[in-house]
């Protein structure tokens, strides 16, 4: 079973299109689209677990140059 994950990311001014493009390119990363509003960038990922997911957004999506947060919201099927 796969576990799958909105990560919500602020950027640093003018990086969104940077990070947006980054981020595509991690492993596990479905999409990841420019928005407006609080948040700059939203990333759908999927991992194996939920621990994987972590990994994944602690040592590759926040290395990102240009991030300033995350925000990450685990898919869950009521």
């Amino acid at each position: 079973m796969t576990v799958t994950a909105y990560v919500l990311i602020q950027t640093e001014v003018g990086t969104a299109a940077h990070v947006a493009s980054s981020v595509r390119a991690i492993p596990g990363v479905v999409t990841a689209d420019d928005v407006t509003g609080p948040y700059d960038v939203i990333v759908r990922a999927e991992a194996p677990s939920l621990d994987d997911l972590g990994r994944m957004v602690v040592s590759q999506i926040q290395a990102v140059d240009g991030i300033t947060r995350t925000f990450t919201c685990p898919v869950v099927n009521l």
